[in-house]
C-alpha cells in the first residue's frame, strides 16, 4: 500500500450543541480519486475544510507529509474587497504565478479583468476554478466544482482532473462527472465514514449492501427500531428500486415522442382546444429572434405536447434562458409566432431561490405558520410533508437562514410542488441538491401529471427526465432530439471527414480488394472469450472490494489490506487493457464485415 500523504485519526467536530461527528479515520493518497458522499447537512462541506486545515476540529489528530500543498475550492468563494477577478486570483500569500493563472483562464474562457462586483455565477465559479488549479496542489478538494459551469466547461475540468498528478476528494451532485473521475469513495454516513476502494459508478451496490448489513445485524440484536428509525435510507433503497420502472417508461415516452418529431423539428400534431384536455400546450412556428445583430434562435418549429418533459442544453451565452423565455411567453420572437394554451399555468423555480426569507421559520413557509398544508387538494400534516421531503420533522421550526444550501433548495420545491399547476419550470434545480434529493426530485417530476421544461446542466439528470432535449451551440439554430442528454451528444458528434482530393488530380484508383476477409484464428479466439474474461476481472475486484468496505480491516490486518489494494489495481489494469484489445478485435471485424 502506498503511504498516505494526508490522514486524520480520531477525527471530531462539535456544531450547535452536539457533536457533528466524532471517531472519524480516514487518509488520502498521493493518487487517490476520491468522492465525499453524503447527504445534504451531514457535514461534507465542513468536512473538507478539516481535510484542508481553514477550521480546527475538537479532537483528532491530523496528519500530513511535510511539503505538502493542500488547496480548497470552496463552494461560495468570497470575492468582496476585490477590484476585479484577477485581484481575487492573485491575492495572498499563497497566490499563483500569474501566467499560470492566465494560462487556465485562457482555457476557461474567463476574462479575469472582470469587476468582480458584477460577475455572473459562472464567472465567480471559474475564477475560483483558475486560482485552485493554478497553485499548484498535491491535494486538491473541490466543493461542488460544476455548480455554475455549462457542459464545456465542465468537460474541461474533467479534462483536467483525468491528467492531475496529485490527490483530489470532491463533493459533487452531478453523477456524470463522479462516475467518469472517482476510484474510492468516502461516505459521511449518520456521523459514521465508511470508505469504499470503488469510484461512484459502484457507491449504489455498495450502500445497498452496507443497508442489508445493517438490517441483518439490527435483527440479530432484536432491534429492529434502531434501524426503521433510519427512513430516509429505506426510502431511498426503495425509491432506487422504483426508478428502474420509471426509466422504463421514459424510454416509452421517448419512443413515442420521436414518431412524432419530423424532419424539421416539429411535432406532427394539430393545435387542440383549450381545455383540461388540450394535446399542445405550447406551439412555436418560425420563431427568431436576436440581440444586437447577434442570432440567438432561428426558425424554430416546435410543439410542446402535455407531460412532455423538455430539456434545454448549451453552452453559457448559447441562449438558453432567451429559448426558455420565449416558450413561456416572458419574450416575444421578432418573427414567428408562439401560442399558449389558455389554460396554462406554471410555476416557475430558478436559481436564485428567492422565495426562501431567511428569518423565517420552516413552518411559515410551508404552511404558513400552521400544522397543516394543501397538498394539491389533499390536507397533509407539515410532519408528515417535511419527511416525504426527506427533512427530519423537527426542522419545521428551524429558521431558513440556518438550514444549508441544499436544504433550502429541497424546501422550495416542497413548498412549489405543493401548488396546482400544469407547467413547471425548473432553471438548473439540480445546483446545491446533495443525491438523495435528486432522486427524490427524478421522482416527483415523473409522476408529474403536466409538462416540464428544465434548463440544466447536469447530464445524468437529464438523461433520467427528459423525453425531448432542445439543444444550442450558439449559432442560433436549436438541434430537437427525442431523448436526452446522451441522445443530443451522440446526434452531434462530428462525423469522420474524407480527405479531399486535390484538384486537376487523377482520382486514385480503387484499392485492391483485402485477401483477407474474417479475423485469423488468435484474434478469433480472443474475440470469443475476452467477454467472459472481463466478466471474471469484473467479479474479482468486486469481491476484493466489498472486503474492502469493512471499515476495520486496515488496522487487523494491514497486510490482507495491501494484498488487496494490489490486487484491485492488478486486475483494473489488465481489465483496462482487456477491454482494449476487445474494441480493436470489434472494430477489425466490423470492417471485415
Amino acid at each position: 500500500m502506498v503511504a498516505p500523504i494526508l490522514a486524520y485519526e480520531d477525527l471530531g467536530l462539535i456544531q450547535g450543541a452536539g457533536w457533528l461527528f466524532r471517531d472519524l479515520n480516514f487518509y488520502v493518497g498521493p493518487r487517490d480519486r476520491l468522492a465525499l458522499i453524503g447527504r445534504n447537512g451531514a457535514g461534507k462541506t465542513t468536512l473538507l475544510k478539516l481535510i484542508a486545515g481553514t477550521i480546527e476540529s475538537d479532537e483528532g489528530r491530523r496528519t500530513i507529509v511535510p511539503g505538502t500543498r493542500v488547496i480548497l475550492l470552496e463552494q461560495d468563494p468570497n470575492l468582496s474587497g476585490f477590484a476585479t477577478l484577477a485581484d481575487y486570483v492573485l491575492s495572498g500569500s499563497d497566490a499563483p504565478q500569474h501566467f499560470e493563472a492566465a494560462a487556465i483562464a485562457d482555457q476557461l474562457g474567463i476574462d479575469l479583468s472582470r469587476e468582480a462586483a458584477t460577475a455572473s455565477g459562472g464567472e465567480r465559479r471559474r475564477a475560483a476554478i483558475v486560482r485552485a488549479l493554478a497553485q499548484d496542489p498535491d491535494v486538491l478538494l473541490l466543493d461542488e466544482p460544476t455548480n455554475h459551469l455549462d457542459i464545456g466547461a465542465i468537460e474541461w475540468l474533467e479534462d483536467w482532473l483525468r491528467r492531475f498528478r496529485g490527490a483530489f476528494v470532491v463533493i459533487s451532485h452531478d453523477r456524470t462527472f463522479l462516475t467518469r473521475l472517482t476510484k474510492q469513495t468516502l461516505w459521511l454516513d449518520r456521523g459514521n465514514l465508511r470508505r469504499a476502494e470503488v469510484g461512484f459508478g459502484g457507491f449504489d451496490a455498495w450502500t445497498e449492501q452496507v443497508y442489508a448489513e445493517e438490517q441483518r445485524a439490527a435483527e440479530k440484536l432484536d432491534a429492529k427500531l434502531k434501524i426503521e428509525e433510519h427512513w430516509l435510507q429505506r426510502g431511498v433503497t426503495g425509491r432506487r428500486r422504483r426508478n428502474q420502472g420509471r426509466l422504463s417508461k421514459l424510454k416509452e415516452m421517448r419512443a413515442e415522442r420521436a414518431a412524432m418529431i419530423g424532419p424539421q423539428g416539429a411535432a406532427a400534431l394539430a393545435m387542440g382546444s383549450d381545455d383540461n384536455k388540450t394535446k399542445v400546450v405550447i406551439d412555436a412556428e418560425h420563431v427568431n429572434k436576436s440581440y444586437d445583430g447577434r442570432t440567438i434562435i432561428r426558425d424554430l418549429t416546435f410543439r410542446v405536447t402535455r407531460g412532455d418533459r423538455i430539456g434545454i442544453v448549451g453552452r453559457n451565452g448559447a441562449g438558453k434562458t432567451t429559448l426558455l423565455r420565449l416558450l413561456t411567453g416572458e419574450l416575444a420572437p421578432d418573427s414567428g409566432t408562439v401560442k399558449l394554451a389558455k389554460t396554462l399555468d406554471g410555476i416557475v423555480i430558478d436559481q436564485q431561490r428567492k422565495l426562501m426569507a431567511p428569518e423565517k421559520t420552516v413552518r411559515e413557509v410551508l404552511a404558513d405558520g400552521g400544522d397543516w398544508i394543501d397538498v394539491l387538494g389533499a390536507k397533509k400534516h407539515i410532519h408528515g410533508y417535511l419527511k416525504e421531503f426527506l427533512f427530519d420533522p423537527s426542522l419545521a421550526e428551524a429558521k431558513v437562514g440556518s438550514l444549508s444550501g441544499g436544504e433550502r433548495s429541497r424546501l422550495l420545491l416542497a413548498r412549489e410542488f405543493a401548488r396546482h399547476s400544469n407547467l413547471l419550470v425548473l432553471d438548473e434545480p439540480t445546483n446545491d441538491l446533495d443525491l438523495e434529493t435528486l432522486d427524490l426530485l427524478q421522482e416527483v417530476i415523473a409522476d408529474y401529471e403536466g409538462t416540464v421544461l428544465i434548463v440544466s446542466h447536469d447530464r445524468d439528470f437529464l438523461d433520467r427526465t427528459v423525453t425531448v432535449t432542445l439543444g444550442l451551440e450558439g449559432s442560433g439554430k436549436v438541434d430537437v432530439v427525442a431523448g436526452g442528454y446522451e441522445d443530443w451528444e451522440r446526434q452531434r458528434a462530428p462525423q469522420i471527414e474524407k480527405k479531399p482530393v486535390a484538384k486537376g488530380a487523377p482520382a486514385a484508383p480503387a484499392p485492391p480488394p483485402q485477401a483477407r476477409t474474417k479475423l485469423s484464428y488468435k484474434d478469433q479466439r480472443d474475440f470469443d472469450q475476452l467477454p467472459k474474461k472481463i466478466e471474471q476481472l469484473d467479479a474479482a475486484i468486486a469481491r476484493d472490494e466489498s472486503l474492502l468496505a469493512d471499515p476495520e480491516l486496515y488496522a487487523r490486518d494491514p497486510a490482507k489490506f495491501d494484498r488487496l489494494m494490489k490486487a484491485i489495481a492488478a486486475a483494473r489494469e489488465e481489465k483496462e487493457m482487456a477491454e482494449l484489445r476487445w474494441l480493436e478485435l470489434a472494430e477489425m471485424a466490423e470492417a471485415l464485415a
